[in-house]
């Protein structure tokens, strides 16, 4: 029952309800998405020289600027152009039906953001140990300059995703199978893997892929109980702004972020000792949103 403002969700997705249709729109998606990006980047690249070239990729590689974290979150629009097409393609759907009602969504998405900014804005503020505490990193006047671009590339990225994972991936799922756990878990775990980074140790890799996974199921819960993707945007929007914009981990992608934590994931003592406060913050921001959901 807690559910039923789902079914207008997964709706449009049941004349194409079968796992062949799922598989063909998740493989086509990847291969448009990698080949649209493969010509962006051949038309960038024959602009410029061999070294020119090989200082783009590396700078983006590594995100250690603004402008290169602002450019790897802005192209996830293509992942959203991609799946738009898969879905017209295959589902006869357009990109909004996994939406859900647009006006209604930004409804949603208002609160839970409100709500997630004011919880954002008590955990900044609590004490961590020296071990984990934030350093300054980037100068507040240029962060300030560089925050409407983020606000813009984060809205694409979050958006992009939620829209593949939680819009297509489990609605479709949900016209197949009727039990929540099957629709709930799959989308949850594949954007756990998703997230697997081979040049991590392994107990790291498998605290990120955790994280994720769990991250997935609380994004999962919310679009199933709203009914709108407006929610688990809202929920990953604020996520992921605290961990680049606000405070990010040393290392690679962390050119946006205000302070730097003063360790990276390859660091196995500081990220088992930051992993258990991290997962509290995200059991809180899941309750937060279900509380403004309640409003």
């Amino acid at each position: 029952m807690r559910y039923d403002a789902y079914d207008p969700l997964i709706a449009p997705a049941r004349p194409t309800a079968g796992l062949q249709f799922l598989i063909a729109g998740i493989v086509l998606t990847i291969l448009i998405y990698y080949s649209i990006n493969y010509l962006v980047w051949m038309v960038i690249f024959a602009m410029l020289t061999s070294d020119q070239s090989m200082a783009v990729i590396t700078t983006i590689d590594q995100s250690r600027t603004p402008g290169s974290v602002i450019i790897n979150l802005s192209v996830f629009a293509l992942l959203s152009v991609s799946l738009a097409i898969s879905v017209r393609a295959l589902h006869q759907r357009g990109l909004m039906s996994l939406i859900g009602p647009l006006p209604w969504a930004i409804m949603q998405f208002r609160r839970v953001l409100v709500g997630l900014v004011l919880l954002l804005a008590v955990t900044m503020f609590l004490p961590m140990p020296n071990e984990i505490t934030p350093l300054p990193n980037l100068p507040f006047g240029k962060w300030v300059m560089f925050l409407p671009l983020t606000i813009i590339a984060l809205l694409i990225q979050t958006s992009a995703e939620e829209l593949a994972f939680r819009g297509y991936i489990q609605s479709q799922l949900a016209a197949r199978f009727p039990n929540p756990v099957i629709w709930l878990m799959v989308p949850s775990v594949v954007f756990g893997l998703v997230h697997y980074d081979p040049s991590l140790p392994a107990q790291n890799a498998l605290i990120v892929i955790l994280w994720a996974t769990l991250f997935g199921m609380a994004a999962a819960d919310l679009t199933a109980r709203s009914g709108t993707l407006g929610p688990a945007i809202a929920l990953h929007f604020v996520n992921n702004f605290s961990a680049i914009a606000i405070a990010a981990p040393q290392g690679p992608f962390d050119g946006l972020a205000l302070y730097t934590f003063p360790f990276s994931l390859a660091s196995t003592d500081a990220l088992t000792t930051w992993a258990p406060v991290d997962l509290l913050i995200l059991l809180c921001c899941w309750l937060t949103a279900r509380l403004a959901l309640r409003r």
